[in-house]
């Protein structure tokens, strides 16, 4: 939708909000049903500004005994903050508040669903929070565990999947620091392919990419005795990934999946059965994914995602000048894909 078009929108909300003949309730909860479509449009700055200025509004209508509707916007505004870009942690901070104050309401007066959506978006908070030490982790796998009691596989497959995901994340996330370690690895790789059993290529095409893509880095860099058979199940998850995502239609997506399909191969021999023969020719396979991760970052933007690329491609150079000269008459052909 056109910008002008999104102004005109939000500014005939604004003025039905300000209708003195329509009751407050109606008013807030129009205002709310905008904000909450202009998130759902492609998002920029400004929409979301507007979005949170608009759930401000429509709390500043919505009448104190309104505890509930009261509580969804405050929710749904809590999303749209947590969307917002910025360099510190003032809108995850926001969204966090908002959310521990709709969350009592919503569990007393809500729906479960709605209740479970919440923490969910809570536990995301609460997440992103956590990778600067502000809150433990602990805090965000609680608040996915307790949305799973919602969102079970049999009714609801994509909730299920989503939550497995964030869970696996959040696993992984913690320092490898104790002799629980390999636990939560497990743990992880269990909960990605848990959210596989319930979503599929046709129904669920960005989840089940994301799923794949996230299970493919947990086995590569599990501290694994079985780092061979790990990392051809890892190859194969990224595989599946970009039967979605392509270079067209998910560009970022699908550079992010074949740089992690190249970190893969560069440790595969190209022979599992004979890992002894070498790796020219997944080397080459790797460097071709990195090169053109490289272009589709720096195309996008992402400076610092195509530097780290490019530094892998100089590394993969300077090791194959090393491989021995027998090795150089293996060709391309074995490259695993």
């Amino acid at each position: 939708m056109a910008a002008g078009r999104v102004a005109e929108e939000v500014r005939a909300a604004l003025a039905a909000a300000q209708d003195e003949t329509a009751e407050p309730l109606e008013r807030a909860e129009m205002l709310m049903e905008v904000a909450m479509g202009l998130q759902q449009r492609p998002k920029t700055p400004d929409q979301l500004n507007t979005a949170v200025e608009l759930y401000e509004e429509a709390l500043a209508i919505c009448p104190g005994e309104s505890r509930l509707l009261r509580a969804r916007i405050t929710a749904r505004k809590a999303t749209a903050l947590h969307a917002m870009p910025e360099e510190g942690f003032g809108f995850l901070e926001q969204a966090r508040a908002a959310l521990d104050e709709a969350i009592p309401i919503l569990r007393e007066k809500g729906r479960p669903e709605e209740l479970a959506e919440a923490e969910m978006n809570l536990g995301v908070v609460l997440q992103n929070l956590a990778g600067a030490h502000r809150v433990r982790i602990t805090d965000a796998i609680a608040a996915y565990q307790r949305a799973l009691r919602v969102f079970d596989k049999a009714k609801y497959p994509q909730e299920f999947a989503i939550l497995q995901n964030n869970l696996a994340t959040a696993f992984l996330s913690i320092p490898f620091t104790d002799r629980r370690a390999k636990m939560r690895e497990a743990l992880a790789v269990q909960a990605f392919e848990e959210g596989l059993k319930v979503i599929n290529l046709v129904d669920h095409p960005s989840e089940y990419a994301m799923l794949q893509n996230n299970l493919g880095n947990a086995l590569q860099y599990a501290s694994s005795s079985h780092g061979l058979e790990n990392n051809l199940r890892a190859l194969d998850a990224y595989e599946q990934a970009l039967k979605v995502r392509s270079r067209d239609r998910t560009p970022l997506e699908y550079a992010n999946t074949i740089a992690n399909k190249a970190n893969c191969l560069w440790n595969l021999p190209d022979d599992p059965e004979n890992p002894d023969a070498g790796n020219r020719a997944n080397l080459l396979s790797a460097r071709s994914c990195y090169a053109e991760a490289r272009e589709i970052f720096m195309a996008h933007g992402e400076r610092e995602r195509a530097r780290i690329v490019a530094e892998a491609v100089g590394q993969i150079e300077r090791e194959m000048l090393t491989l021995p000269p027998a090795e150089a008459t293996s060709g391309a052909s074995g490259a695993g894909a």
